[in-house]
């Protein structure tokens, strides 16, 4: 059998990032895939018009429907008020459909010129002093959006990002339709029966589709064993980030910071580098 100096579980994009590393540093290393190609998620689950919205110094590396095209004149309920199911709501009204969206927690709306100054700006002043502009300048842009049933959390959104992972919507033509009552806000969902959704306060309303874009839940904890001096019992890692990557016997962890592709390219990084030093020490 032949030896395997680095394993790689996963071709995704932190897992590319990290192979990229490593070949960079002349280090051996196998991907393990379950699907049959790379970065699957981006090749055969994602909508149409998903695009990257950062700037490429924020977003370089080393979900659901293809469209809405299919639902026009169809009432379709987005549940998740994300990136993606803001995006996906866009999507879906600029096609025809009737669209509603659910939007329980308070989110931050920017623009993406906003969220790179931000990115640019935390480089030399404290994150609470950026975010206070970066607030400022967002109730400029958009106005008060209380009135159309989205409120901004009490935390600013690069550090609600840092302690939370919750990243702020970047804003790419939602906030207008909303705004016109082309794509409505709902509440908090009680129960789903059918085509017939119940929500807070005793309203039904009655939809065609139903699409979910409430995020994801690691799975890691499912088949690695004896992961626990890295991750917890969540699958997320145990220490605070910078310094998450690293666990005990050799084991890395890149992209579970939830510090989107800047937080991959970093661990990636970090990982090939710690790899080298490790492999040079045995040699040396």
């Amino acid at each position: 059998m032949e030896e395997v100096v680095v394993l790689i579980v996963g071709a995704g994009p932190a897992g590319l990032a990290t192979a990229a590393c490593l070949n960079q540093l002349s280090i051996p290393y196998v991907i393990l895939e379950r699907d049959d190609c790379n970065a699957s998620l981006w090749r055969n689950r994602a909508y149409d018009r998903l695009k990257l919205h950062l700037a490429k110094e924020f977003c370089e590396l080393p979900h659901i429907y293809k469209s809405g095209t299919q639902y026009s004149g169809k009432n379709v309920l987005v549940v998740g008020c994300g990136n993606s199911g803001m995006e996906i709501a866009y999507d879906l009204a600029s096609h025809g459909a009737n669209t509603s969206i659910v939007i329980r927690s308070p989110i931050h709306v920017m623009t993406k010129e906003l969220i790179r100054s931000g990115m640019t700006l935390v480089q030399y002043l404290p994150l609470k002093v950026v975010d206070a502009l970066l607030v400022m300048m967002a109730k400029f842009i958009f106005g008060d959006l209380s009135r159309h049933g989205i409120t901004r959390p009490k935390i600013g959104p690069l550090v609600l990002e840092s302690e939370t992972g919750r990243s702020a919507v970047i804003d790419v033509g939602t906030d207008g339709l909303i705004k016109k009552g082309v794509i409505k806000v709902l509440g908090g969902i009680t129960k789903i029966s059918g085509k017939t959704v119940e929500f807070q306060g005793g309203n039904e309303s009655s939809f065609d589709a139903i699409v979910f874009s409430t995020g994801y839940k690691s799975t890691v904890n499912n088949w690695l064993k004896g992961g626990e001096s890295m991750l917890n019992n969540d699958g997320l890692p145990n220490k605070e980030f910078p310094n998450h990557w690293k666990g005990g016997n050799g084991l890395y962890c890149a992209g579970l910071a939830r510090r989107g592709l800047a937080g991959i390219a970093m661990d990636a990084r970090n990982i090939a580098n710690d790899i080298k030093s490790t492999i040079d020490s045995i040699f040396n």
